[in-house]
């Protein structure tokens, strides 16, 4: 073989390698940014939970206009998304949400969702 076509064969095993590294660099974001999505998906699903349970009444089963005595169905505590706890008090929840990936600094993914009575506002923490 004549060095010309060695020169190509390195050449398009350097930029085949180079694609491969760039394919898995995308794909790990979208699979982070995929997984933040859902986070914060189940973080308004949880939330619209605890307005529905506030604004329901005491003799329908819900709060009378109190968080208190609202909890996470114990079937949503962990779903492919994360893991979720709360924190309840009289007039606001604040629900965490940890994520299944890593964010690029290493942590797990982790947002906070503050509910109240009308609002529900979702704070990414990491």
């Amino acid at each position: 073989m004549g060095q010309q076509q060695l020169l190509l064969i390195v050449l398009g095993v350097i930029v085949v390698g180079i694609a491969v590294v760039v394919g898995i660099n995308l794909f790990n974001a979208n699979a982070v940014s995929s997984n933040r999505d859902g986070v914060v998906s189940d973080l308004n699903n949880l939330g619209a939970m605890a307005q529905q349970y506030y604004k329901k009444p005491t003799s329908m089963g819900g709060g009378g206009n109190t968080f208190t005595g609202w909890s996470i169905p114990a079937e949503l505590d962990t779903t492919a998304n994360g893991n979720y706890g709360v924190t309840v008090a009289a007039q606001a929840v604040t629900i965490q949400g940890y994520g299944t990936e890593n964010a690029p600094n290493g942590n797990k993914i982790n947002h906070t969702a503050t509910v109240g009575p009308t609002t529900i506002t979702v704070v990414k923490t990491n």
